[in-house]
């Protein structure tokens, strides 16, 4: 005998379906892509800024090689790489559980 605490079966399935929209944004907004992508951009953007007016002393500590403009560059290439990868195959929502009939049983 099943026991009903106040929830219709609909009540059921749309809190369970409310739960797996809220997983599925959850899943997006954590994506390892995005923290990486946007953490590269920025230190990248940092790193350029710093390398556009090298000092003497930085250019002859690197053997006349601007180093900080280089890493800076290609650490923003790395963040919008990233980033574009993220938006060009976004994380598929995670399949809907199947739930079990009641009348099954």
């Amino acid at each position: 005998m099943s026991e009903h605490s106040g929830y219709s079966e609909k009540d059921v399935h749309r809190e369970v379906s409310e739960l797996q929209a809220k997983s599925a944004t959850a899943a997006r907004i954590f994506d390892l892509r995005r923290i990486i992508g946007g953490l590269f951009v920025i230190y990248g953007v940092i790193v350029t800024i710093a390398g556009i007016s090298p000092s003497d002393a930085d250019l002859d500590k690197a053997e006349g090689v601007n180093i900080n403009l280089w890493t800076g560059l290609g650490m923003l290439a790395l963040g919008v790489f990233f980033l574009v990868w993220l938006k060009l195959r976004p994380v598929a929502p995670p399949p809907p559980d199947v739930l079990p009939d009641e009348s099954a049983e």
